[in-house]
């Protein structure tokens, strides 16, 4: 039997939302968020954000998570164990003396460790400072994994450039910064 791609978007808000649609033109892709209400409002084909007019996000939902292509939305973890890549794209927070707030960073790693497989991609498009992908998320995926970093599973990142409200600069029309943590990968 063949593999199929799946793409689980880690997070649903103004840059996670905009990058499962695009990406739900082409593969099936389950986009996850804790919100309950938030997953609600996208599956009624609303967004709130107003990143995505509700014509484009119904034009790509489908009602079952199990398809060709289109976007399926959770808030069930269970529901994102047969993707092979995850895109986390959760908010990075600053606190009050503007210093990097990892928790829901963290947390999706959490999410992710524990439906992550071999042979899996993880990609981190949220704002993090140099360093944090590997020194602080990586590490997270193994220990509730119990996999191998670059030997089980693989990991990307690709900064994130979308700005809140921009019709011009959207996600399908922006340049995007990619990296791998091998060559395979990048």
């Amino acid at each position: 039997m063949m593999k199929i791609d799946k793409i689980g978007i880690i997070g649903l808000g103004y840059v996670g939302l905009p990058l499962a649609r695009l990406f739900a033109t082409k593969y099936p892709v389950v986009g996850f968020d804790i919100n309950k209400h938030r997953v609600s409002e996208i599956m009624s084909g609303v967004d709130s954000t107003l990143e995505l007019d509700d014509e484009i996000l119904q034009s790509v939902l489908v009602k079952e998570n199990s398809y060709s292509k289109g976007l399926f939305c959770t808030n069930k973890v269970e529901e994102i164990k047969d993707c092979n890549y995850y895109i986390v794209t959760v908010p990075t927070p600053v606190d009050n003396n503007n210093k990097p707030v990892l928790t829901p960073l963290l947390k999706a790693s959490e999410t992710v460790g524990s439906v992550l497989k071999k042979d899996d991609i993880v990609i981190y498009e949220s704002t993090v400072y140099p360093g944090a992908t590997e020194y602080d998320c990586i590490p997270v995926l193994e220990k509730i994994s119990g996999l191998k970093f670059n030997s089980d599973f693989f990991a990307g990142y690709s900064p994130e450039r979308i700005n809140p409200g921009d019709k011009e600069h959207t996600v399908d029309k922006i340049l995007k910064v990619t990296s791998g943590s091998n060559y395979e990968i990048g």
